[in-house]
């Protein structure tokens, strides 16, 4: 595969996204409590979990285009569709994740009783983050593995990942889609490695 030489770190992008993504995963699901959300949200670890997850969602955007690069002129308009859908599902969850990680032990400090009064608006909110976010990356992982450009393993795990990512925001949940970006960052950096070895050789021939 030729890539532009800007495109060799989209791999260690995304190795780098997914790594974050399972140590902040493991870091919430030693400090989460269902029993006792109030309790949990003030946990100095959870916080600083939360915050290391917000910014893993991040990556995941930079990693959602770089991805798309390497499989656009295979993938087709499945591609474009799994693409954009994973995007908004991604920043919906973002978007999500954000008001749990900062504003939500701001509300348990100021008005604990809401915990047990959401409803509305708010649960249309959430409950539409949480399938995109699914969805979208469900459909990502059906199209690289149609595309055949990452390894099967891998795209298949990214549809798992994905579905199982409907409750993301819950740890352990998110971890299935954290170990497939994990994987195939790795995979990438190996691949634009030996890219650029080759064309080092073809350049001293």
């Amino acid at each position: 595969m030729s890539l532009p030489v800007f495109s060799r770190f989209t791999g260690p992008i995304v190795l780098a996204t997914g790594l974050l993504f399972i140590v902040a995963e493991l870091i919430l699901l030693g400090s989460y409590d269902a029993t006792d959300r109030v309790a949990t949200v003030h946990r100095p670890t959870y916080l600083a979990g939360g915050a290391l997850y917000f910014l893993a969602f991040g990556g995941l955007l930079l990693s959602l285009v770089a991805m798309s690069q390497w499989q656009a002129s295979r993938a087709g308009l499945l591609g474009l569709v799994g693409f954009v859908a994973a995007v908004i599902g991604t920043l919906f969850m973002s978007g999500d994740l954000w008001f749990e990680t900062f504003a939500v032990p701001w509300l348990g400090d100021v008005a604990p009783e809401v915990f047990g009064k959401a409803g509305g608006v708010l649960m249309v909110g959430g409950f539409s983050s949480y399938v995109l976010f699914a969805a979208g990356w469900a459909l990502f992982g059906m199209a690289s593995l149609r595309a055949r450009v990452f390894p099967i393993a891998i795209s298949a795990t990214i549809i798992v990942g994905g579905i199982i990512g409907f409750q993301a925001l819950i740890p352990p949940f998110g971890l299935p889609l954290g170990v497939a970006i994990t994987s195939l960052g790795f995979w990438m950096t190996r691949r634009s490695a030996a890219g650029a070895t080759r064309s080092d050789s073809l350049a001293l021939a």
